[in-house]
């Protein structure tokens, strides 16, 4: 059984003592694939990027997104996991938090469709990604404590685009030196999904 959760957490605590650089989303989504590739060296899954997901025999027009951003599965994918990383450098806030939220529904959908776990993984170093004065509609589950849940909308633009959400979701910000991050679990959208593959007291 692999634990990903507990590997990300080891993760971040190098990214605390300074022994991993992270600087944007592709340092954070290669550093981590690589540090998961040498955690599951002696074991038989493969940690590789950017998989679409017809490769796992999934029909791509059923899904919010195309590829993923990690994936960890076994020689003969009766184990799969995925992972989705952001790191959000150059303010716009309210986008960045919708395209989380996007990528949580995927998830959801790709644990619903038999992924065994669906980790989203987010790095921040700007406080007010996580904090700050405005705490009200898109900004509360980031900023406020409140659940993630329900209908999104996108909080700028046309608002002509949203995403459900099934689950319920709490972000809990850890620290990890100059930076927070946070790692929240997907949930199916339904009761009749595998079993998890990781164990964790994550949301």
């Amino acid at each position: 059984m692999l634990d990903v959760a507990t590997q990300i957490e080891r993760f971040f605590h190098h990214v605390a003592s300074g022994d991993i650089d992270l600087y944007n989303e592709c340092s954070l989504q290669y550093e981590l694939a690589v540090f998961l590739r040498r955690s599951f060296v002696s074991s038989s899954y493969k940690v590789q990027f950017e998989r679409p997901v017809a490769f796992f025999g999934l029909r791509r027009s059923e899904f919010i997104k195309n590829e993923i951003d990690i994936t960890v599965f076994s020689s003969d994918q009766t184990a799969r996991i995925a992972i989705e990383v952001k790191f959000p450098r150059n303010g716009q806030y309210p986008e960045q938090m919708f395209r989380f939220c996007q990528d949580v529904a995927f998830l959801e959908q790709l644990v619903s469709a038999g992924f065994n776990a669906g980790l989203f993984v987010v790095a921040a170093d700007d406080p007010l990604f996580y904090s700050g004065g405005q705490q009200s509609g898109i900004y509360g589950p980031f900023r406020g404590n409140h659940p993630l849940t329900g209908t999104i909308t996108k909080p700028t633009g046309k608002r002509d685009e949203s995403v459900h959400l099934r689950g319920e979701y709490n972000i809990v910000w850890r620290d990890a030196g100059q930076l927070k991050y946070a790692c929240v679990r997907a949930k199916p959208l339904h009761q009749n999904s595998c079993p998890t593959l990781i164990s964790s007291q994550l949301s």
